[in-house]
């Protein structure tokens, strides 16, 4: 879960009560990390300094200027704010690579640092790392979801856009087998966001790049460290998903992030990635493995106080298993539709339930759901 969403109780992901935004300074900031103490202390989720633009935040989804008045940035500027806050080993990389992209830690908190050099000089973008660890409960996941997480062996998913809270929903689950069982926990982050210190469980934290080389490296790895539970950041490429089923088949609760927008294309993202003769022995694999597929979206509010999450939830049956089985993922929305009393629900429901209780717009209703004949007429019902 991009994890930087002000907080919501019970329905919602997090939403807080909006920041007072700052009046311009008298000065354009000289040290990066004035703009991220700027950037946390208004709720904003990503801090932009682009050359020949002004200072700009995601703010609740929204990018705009954070001092509407601000001058742009020169090439100069940008230039000089990236060898302010870059080590020598991190310059010699942008000069010969052309890119950087590390976890930028300091006094006032953890950052997820982009630098990039293009035609018109050097870009940054950083994301705010909330660390506060946030409870399945405050997130206002639903009750089914911790089922899952007694599982001894299989795989859960995770998905969502980018900045959809995948992230915060992951380590909220993690940290609830770390209260409610007594095994091992190994999670592989790039960067890591939520520090989760051991409870009942041995918590092992790797960060991608500063403790391994990937994730398929760190998973190969993690599997000969005893573990009972894995979560995989992300599930990047063919050798990472493949030692994901692979774990979950063997003993292993793996818990892992696709940038997916439902259930039925997150399998089909799973299965594509594999060549063509290897898929019908996948799709077994995957039916027998799967536990449930977590799909996410957050919605501005109706209010522009922050954003809502709409939640959409497959949980494995054997009508789930045979869809799967049989390559006919296009029938899961129907099995889903009936499988309520699972605990299942589809996104467009929770998008229309959002705007029946007021939280979100029509338009945000319409133009994020699947089915948008049928979402049409409920609208207009």
């Amino acid at each position: 879960m991009d994890p930087n969403h002000p907080q919501e109780p019970a329905s919602a992901m997090p939403v807080a009560a909006v920041a007072v935004v700052s009046d311009m300074p008298t000065h354009i900031p000289d040290h990066v990390d004035d703009y991220l103490r700027e950037g946390q202390e208004s709720d904003a989720s990503d801090i932009h300094l682009p050359v020949n633009c002004q200072p700009t935040w995601r703010r609740f989804g929204i990018v705009e200027p954070i001092w509407p008045s601000a001058p742009m940035l020169t090439a100069a500027d940008t230039e000089r704010l990236a060898m302010g806050f870059l080590d020598a080993a991190q310059q010699k990389l942008l000069h010969e690579r052309g890119d950087v992209d590390f976890a930028y830690a300091t006094p006032i908190g953890r950052f997820r640092a982009s630098v990039v050099r293009h035609r018109l000089g050097i870009d940054m973008v950083f994301r705010i790392i909330s660390t506060k660890l946030r409870t399945m409960d405050e997130l206002g996941l639903p009750s089914s979801l911790k089922m899952l997480t007694q599982y001894q062996n299989g795989l859960i998913l995770v998905t969502g856009s980018v900045g959809s809270g995948k992230s915060t929903t992951l380590s909220a689950m993690v940290d609830y087998v770390n209260e409610t069982r007594h095994d091992h926990i190994i999670t592989l982050e790039d960067p890591i966001e939520y520090v989760i210190p051991s409870k009942n469980c041995h918590v092992t934290q790797r960060e991608v790049h500063t403790h391994t080389k990937g994730f398929s490296h760190a998973l190969r790895g993690a599997l000969r460290e005893d573990p009972d539970v894995i979560m995989v950041g992300e599930m990047r490429d063919l050798e990472t998903i493949q030692l994901a089923i692979t774990a979950s088949e063997t003993g292993h609760l793996v818990l892992a992030t696709l940038h997916t927008g439902s259930a039925a294309r997150t399998l089909d993202r799973v299965l594509d990635v594999f060549p063509t003769e290897q898929r019908d022995q996948i799709r077994v694999m995957v039916a027998e493995s799967l536990r449930g597929i977590i799909s996410q979206q957050l919605v501005p509010r109706a209010d522009g106080k922050g954003r809502v999450l709409a939640l959409e939830v497959l949980m494995r049956t054997e009508a789930v298993a045979a869809c799967i089985r049989d390559g006919k993922t296009f029938m899961l929305p129907g099995v889903m539709q009936t499988g309520g009393k699972m605990g299942m629900r589809l996104m467009d429901d929770s998008l229309l339930e959002l705007f029946n209780e007021g939280l979100i717009t029509k338009e945000e209703c319409y133009a994020r759901c699947e089915q948008k004949a049928v979402m049409r007429q409920a609208l207009l019902s």
